[in-house]
């Protein structure tokens, strides 16, 4: 249930993101729920094996080239969804960083609720 939850905020942020920047393009919320849930998978399956290749430049940079697998990530996504456009790397990245940051917002939500819920 908890999974699902998040796959719904995750496309509810993807589609208040796309709204907001304008080179992003998300054509309906189902698009954006099918984004979410392309964008879970490819960070369950793809991204740990990205990582494993890739770990000599990511210790180099201190972690910051994992910004890039991220943009990676979503620029896969818009290549495999069609109804989501992302127009460029740079746009990709600032997506990527806003998505991110506005799912710890929405998560973390959801640990509090579990959290007052296990006290009562």
């Amino acid at each position: 249930m908890k999974i699902l939850l998040k796959m719904l905020l995750t496309a509810v942020a993807v589609f208040a993101i796309a709204s907001l920047l304008s080179g992003v393009t998300v054509a309906n919320f189902n698009t954006a729920l099918v984004v979410a849930i392309t964008l879970g998978l490819l960070k369950v399956f793809i991204r740990p094996i990205i990582i494993f290749f890739t770990l000599p430049i990511t210790i180099i940079t201190l972690g910051l080239f994992l910004f890039v697998i991220n943009t990676f990530l979503i620029l896969l996504t818009d290549y495999f969804i069609e109804g989501f456009i992302v127009n460029g790397f740079w746009t990709a990245l600032l997506f990527s960083l806003l998505l991110s940051m506005t799912q710890s917002i929405l998560y973390r939500f959801l640990k509090n609720e579990k959290q007052e819920n296990k006290y009562e």
